[in-house]
């Protein structure tokens, strides 16, 4: 074998070797989230059988099919998909106020056109807590793009900009994530970055009631 041949299957195992890294990481639990959510009842807005995060919730998606590119994924990295309990938009959720006890969202709130509607109705929904894995800019392969801001996310939502593109509709940092909902009154009651499963992102906890204390993740 050439040195040119030995050198890229040594790439190929080292590739290989990441993935699966990163495929075990993805499958164990977040004790800060569990710290949380545990023993609580809620929404799960597109979950993914290949990142579990073992939350008692209705996973809520906006398609029903099984042959979308996320789960066509789901299958190739857990060799299942995660079973869809709700079709629904992720911004506009078919139940009452205070349906349940917590939101959750795992790398899915980016996608949205209109991010600060969705926080909102998620905000909405539950009862204690919204709690929201996003991607830090810098771990991804957003890495260079400029930071969505507190203006322009506004902006979006003053004209109720829609769009069927999927695609990372903004990019944080954890520091600008939090600013943006502070700016829109959502009260941010905890965070951990980076996060602590995938630890390519990280996560904000929301105080939906009004009233919920945040715990110290320390005793968790």
């Amino acid at each position: 074998m050439s040195i040119a041949a030995r050198a890229s299957e040594r790439l190929r195992v080292l590739k290989v070797q990441a993935q699966t890294l990163h495929g075990l990481a993805r499958r164990r639990r977040s004790k800060f989230i569990s710290g949380y959510l545990d023993g609580l009842k809620g929404i799960e807005i597109g979950a993914s059988a290949h990142n579990n995060y073992f939350l008692d919730a209705i996973n809520v998606d906006r398609w029903a099919g099984t042959d979308t590119p996320y789960k066509r994924e789901e299958r190739m990295l857990a060799l299942h998909a995660a079973r869809v309990d709700v079709v629904a938009p992720g911004d506009a959720l078919p139940f009452d106020d205070d349906f349940c006890d917590f939101v959750f969202s795992s790398h899915v709130i980016e996608h949205f056109p209109d991010p600060i509607r969705a926080l909102e109705e998620w905000v909405r929904v539950a009862r204690r807590y919204v709690v929201i894995v996003a991607p830090h800019r810098d771990r991804t392969f957003d890495a260079g793009r400029p930071l969505s801001t507190v203006e322009e996310l506004l902006q979006r939502r003053r004209e109720g900009f829609r769009s069927e593109e999927d695609r990372h509709w903004s990019v944080w940092t954890c520091e600008s994530f939090v600013e943006i909902c502070q700016a829109v009154g959502l009260p941010v009651i905890d965070s951990l970055d980076p996060d602590d499963k995938a630890g390519n992102g990280f996560i904000v906890v929301l105080d939906a009631g009004g009233q919920a204390a945040g715990r110290a993740n320390s005793e968790v």
